[in-house]
């Protein structure tokens, strides 16, 4: 490897450790400061690059590639705000666990706070929102200096992989000439020949991180067979799977083996795809209801549930209640599970059912559970209901195709999703910036999922996100994904109508539910894509279902009454409660 001049030998290394840790994409958002970053990643054969021209959409779109691949997707700027515009996805990268690496461009180290243009301090730019960080040294010829260089890149991506995975940043530090300008002397031109190690690094990654998989020990697993097996009510609880849960397979077997239902959290893969395993998902409403025993053991993957009835629930019940977490984090906000295992969930639930005493169980309280889960889906009839917000989203859900990928949005799609969804045994993948639960980046977010799943993807989001990332739509003419976007348009924050302040108007609807008015029509034209408005559950799903077959972007919009909506929810709550005998 040569080099011109210091800064561009700088980036080749970065770039090169970057592949051969086996990272095969990056997100760039252009700059001056970048230029030997960018410069690198388009010239490396190894290394797809995705180029957006707004940072906070860049970032959202390298967050959902990496979400959905697991693999650390690098993402790369400028100095200055370009960096501070980053922010919002690095935070729910951390909180959702998703390996995002942040390399920021910098000015040398001198002109800091010396008021030299488009110059901050970038050092800890991200606070406690990364899970390591690390300010490069300047550029430099120099072989020790080389070889540190490789291994902070490989510490880099080992680090954002986890466990718990979340994202890295690099401060990066670049001299003038940033382009491939000659520097006299600046490289020596015997480097490579004196320093081959530090110049052209190692076949594979200069440090290869070797993770070991935790899983329980024999006394602790034995111990919670015993909780198991006494237990006469237990429920398995599956969180959004930003902790990892176990795989399908050992979930069916684990509520096989013990007798117990599921409750799966639409986006902890497990509400769609499951054969034969009894899996809840109406529990939202519910578990509301009076008439609940109280339960003996609770199992816990994932992250928090989504639904709030069922942490209210959860937080009244057992005394046991088991979290099952890799990254021994604490994801339970009520403050009531009585036990963290630190280990592998597949391997923990794996363990679990194979050492129960398959004449231990008995079928008698999951048949209790699930004949109120069938009661439910009866008792809503959403094929009878007006168009609303809750109906919108069980007909997506039962349109998306086997293979399919599925985003919604924070506010009130996840959560119309989370009630209203029916479990299926078609397998669908659905992923949710639940980490910090904002709603920025949304449409950017699934974007990077389409660009690394090859199945179809579908976006299910509210009027604001969308409102919020359209930025984000210009990524469909970019790099010529196929997304198809289910615009719920309620004009305004309807989920505020959840809220008590709902009673007090003003100044409820100006300052809380703030009526846009917008026509979001000319977004077809503007970014190149297929625009069209349905008011009914038939085109909705006759439409989506052709979008889906059909190349290129597509935005269904779905105008509602996000009121009438609120309202309806309500009533369908009290029908529920009055139907089912728990």
């Amino acid at each position: 490897m040569t080099a011109p001049n210091r800064s561009t030998l700088w980036g080749e290394v970065i770039v090169a450790e970057l592949a051969a840790a086996g990272v095969d994409t990056a997100v760039i958002a252009p700059g001056s400061r970048s230029t030997p970053l960018t410069v690198a990643l388009a010239e490396h054969d190894g290394i797809e690059t995705y180029t957006h021209l707004d940072e906070r959409s860049a970032a959202y779109f390298a967050l959902g590639r990496a979400r959905t691949t697991g693999t650390p997707t690098p993402l790369v700027c400028t100095s200055g705000t370009a960096a501070a515009n980053f922010h919002p996805a690095v935070i729910e990268a951390f909180h959702s666990r998703v390996p995002l690496m942040v390399l920021t461009a910098d000015r040398p180290p001198e002109l800091i706070d010396s008021g030299a243009n488009q110059t901050i301090d970038q050092q800890d730019l991200y606070g406690d929102a990364v899970r390591w960080f690390r300010q490069l040294p300047e550029p430099a010829a120099e072989a020790r200096t080389l070889r540190s260089l490789r291994v902070t890149i490989d510490r880099a991506v080992a680090t954002a992989g986890g466990p718990p995975a979340g994202p890295v940043h690099l401060n990066v530090p670049a001299h003038k000439p940033l382009d491939p300008t000659p520097v006299e002397g600046a490289v020596p031109d015997d480097l490579a020949e004196q320093a081959p190690l530090a110049v052209t690094g190692r076949e594979g990654p200069f440090v290869e991180t070797t993770t070991g998989t935790p899983t329980i020990d024999g006394d602790r697993l034995e111990r919670l067979v015993g909780t198991i097996e006494a237990a006469e009510r237990g429920i398995i609880v599956t969180g959004p799977a930003n902790q990892p849960t176990p795989g399908r397979d050992a979930l069916a077997a684990l509520s096989d083996a013990s007798g117990f239902p599921v409750f799966a959290d639409p986006l902890s893969g497990h509400r769609f795809g499951h054969e034969t395993t009894s899996i809840c998902g109406g529990y939202d409403a519910y578990l509301t209801c009076d008439g609940w025993p109280s339960l003996d053991v609770v199992l816990r993957f994932g992250a928090s549930p989504t639904s709030k009835s069922l942490r209210k629930f959860l937080r009244d019940q057992a005394d046991r209640q088991v979290i099952v977490d890799a990254g021994g984090e604490w994801p339970e906000a009520e403050f009531t599970a009585s036990d963290l295992v630190v280990a592998d969930p597949t391997r923990v639930a794996t363990r679990l059912a194979n050492a129960l005493d398959p004449d231990a169980a008995t079928d008698a309280w999951r048949e209790r559970v699930m004949a109120v889960e069938a009661t439910y889906w009866e008792a809503l009839g959403l094929d009878d209901q007006p168009l609303f917000e809750g109906a919108i989203a069980a007909t997506v859900a039962e349109t998306m195709p086997t293979g399919g990928t599925l985003m919604v949005s924070n506010s009130m799609p996840v959560r119309d999703l989370d009630r209203f969804a029916r479990p299926r045994t078609t397998a669908v993948s659905v992923f949710g910036n639940r980490g910090a639960s904002g709603i920025d980046g949304i449409t950017s977010t699934a974007f990077g999922l389409d660009s690394a799943t090859d199945g179809p993807t579908v976006l299910l989001t509210g009027d604001l996100a969308f409102y919020h990332d359209m930025n984000g739509l210009l990524a469909n003419d970019r790099f010529g994904l196929n997304l198809t976007i289910v615009l719920v348009n309620n004009d305004g924050g309807g989920i505020f109508h959840m809220l008590p302040i709902e009673a007090f108007d003003p100044p409820f609807t100006e300052q809380f539910k703030t009526p846009h008015g917008l026509d979001f029509a000319p977004t077809g034209d503007l970014y190149g894509l297929a625009f069209e408005r349905v008011r009914s559950l038939g085109g909705l799903q006759t439409t989506l279902a052709t979008a889906i077959d059909t190349a290129g972007t597509h935005v269904i919009e779905v105008p509602v009454d996000g009121e009438a909506s609120h309202r309806l929810r309500d009533r369908l709550a009290t029908t529920v409660c009055e139907t089912i005998t728990i």
